[in-house]
């Protein structure tokens, strides 16, 4: 280790301001000399710890202002009357959190194989790979359709009442084009993450957001346009940002070797690419769809309107965590998909521990953060006593899961920059499914807990899939993830 040829890397080392010119060929040689000294370890973190900030800092900001969009339309709704808050917002749960699990699940392989395309200099090939994932999405998008359209049958057919349906029905209709906009929007976001483009990302979604506060009010206020109004501009701001993200890269010099132009080639090898894309997506709708499960299961509960609410205000926090969360297991899929595609297993682990480290570390802070101001929290959303105490009283167990929260989206994460979304998606239907959603309901129906019974059977399916997810990292040979990540780009090039 103490050669002549590692000489210049160690020195950049021993220097805070040489950390920035350390290449991943340069750590990646270095983690293969052990062992190694203990006072180069602070060094190689730093390193580490300044990509991934790079990466999900901006990252976590397009996450927790796209989320916004539909936060701020459902404030707008709730001011129309508790019939509208009520449809607009079993609309968002029931029919646009299932859109979403699928679209968003599917995108996660754009991450993996861009991810690994581009750590492996094959650059051409990932404009072709967008187009093939926005042919699936809009495919997707046009079977969805039918279930926007007929929602108000999907919402009876669930057990909703018949005046909430319709009005959800009608909110669901105007979402119908940003079904379509989410469909090109998803693909085109991870193809610009996983080239390390997040600025211009963030940017775009920040000024969409703000110009989308000022056209809600507009519309739902000054025109009174009402529920539909509401939906139709959360479906113009999403076109906005396609067409924002569209003209990035089609003009931008930084997608010049990425993005070749339209090509007949994304109609071809769809085949092996949409397996990876349903595994995809099932790994992350059985994710979504049963903590959106929860909410409508609080419905049943006997003291329903109390229940709802005390849910909805939890699972609202808990949603902001996940978003802060999301952006974090962004960047460490970019990171660890990178770094496989250039064939660096040592880095990819490194990375690997370090992201860990760190969202725990960012969980403590978060979990005492809900545990101190516990009152306040449900303050903010109603002033029914009743609503406060339950809300008070649930608050450990939202603490408990925004503490999992930190470790159980990063390892998600690092699951799809290494490709392993089929094996996620069995663990996900056992955890969830098979172990967790029983437990809840007979907690929840057959004892005194209720609304804390559910949450306790949440809690006990996402500790089973993080320590899945945990064993799974840990016993990982990353030499043969590399191995794994040249097939896959030999495939997809193909």
């Amino acid at each position: 280790m103490g050669s002549a040829e590692y000489q210049p890397l160690l020195l950049g080392l021993d220097s805070h301001s040489r950390i920035p010119d350390l290449s991943s060929v340069a750590i990646e040689e270095f983690l293969e000399h052990r062992p190694i000294a203990l006072r180069w370890w602070p060094r190689l973190v730093a390193w580490e710890s300044r990509l991934l900030w790079l990466l999900s800092g901006s990252s976590i900001v397009t996450s927790i202002f796209n989320y916004m969009l539909s936060f701020v339309t459902l404030m707008f709704t709730g001011h129309l009357g508790s019939l509208e808050l009520a449809g607009a917002s079993i609309a968002s749960v029931g029919i646009q959190g299932l859109a979403y699990g699928i679209m968003l699940g599917m995108a996660s392989a754009v991450q993996t194989v861009c991810g690994q395309a581009y750590g492996a200099k094959k650059l051409a090939s990932m404009g072709i790979i967008c187009q093939r994932a926005i042919v699936l999405h809009v495919g997707a998008a046009f079977l969805l359709t039918f279930l926007y359209w007929f929602s108000g049958d999907a919402l009876v057919a669930i057990g909703q009442s018949e005046s909430i349906a319709e009005q959800g029905q009608i909110f669901a209709r105007g979402l119908i084009p940003q079904l379509y906009a989410f469909a090109i929007a998803c693909p085109m976001q991870r193809f610009l993450q996983a080239q390390n483009i997040v600025n211009p990302l963030a940017y775009m979604s920040v000024g969409v957001f703000l110009l989308h506060i000022l056209l809600t009010w507009i519309v739902v206020y000054v025109l009174d346009y009402g529920l539909i109004g509401a939906a139709l501009t959360l479906s113009f701001s999403w076109w906005l940002l396609v067409i924002l993200s569209g003209l990035y890269i089609v003009l931008s010099p930084s997608c010049k070797e990425t993005w070749t132009g339209l090509s007949m080639r994304a109609f071809k090898g769809i085949w092996p690419y949409f397996k990876l894309t349903v595994a995809s997506a099932i790994m992350l709708c059985l994710e979504i769809w049963y903590f959106n499960g929860l909410v409508l299961l609080a419905g049943f509960l006997p003291n329903a309107t109390i229940e709802l609410d005390t849910m909805s205000i939890c699972m609202n926090y808990w949603n902001w965590d996940l978003q802060f969360m999301l952006g974090l297991s962004t960047a460490a899929s970019i990171r660890v998909g990178n770094e496989l595609g250039a064939g660096h297993p040592r880095v990819a682990k490194f990375s690997v521990v370090v992201v860990n480290v760190t969202s725990i570390l960012i969980s403590i802070v978060f979990t005492a953060i809900v545990l101190i101001f516990r009152v306040g929290l449900s303050e903010l959303f109603t002033s029914d006593e009743e609503v406060i105490d339950a809300v008070s009283e649930i608050t450990p167990l939202l603490a408990i899961s925004v503490f999992l929260n930190g470790i159980q989206p990063i390892l998600s994460g690092v699951a799809i920059g290494s490709g392993w979304q089929a094996v996620v998606a069995y663990v996900n239907l056992t955890a969830y499914y098979i172990i967790g959603l029983p437990i809840g309901c007979v907690l929840g129906f057959k004892t005194s807990l209720e609304v804390a019974g559910i949450w306790w059977g949440m809690i006990i399916g996402v500790i089973l899939q993080t320590a899945t997810l945990i064993i799974l990292t840990a016993r990982t040979n990353w030499n043969k993830e590399v191995e794994n990540a040249m097939a896959r780009l030999h495939r997809s090039a193909e």
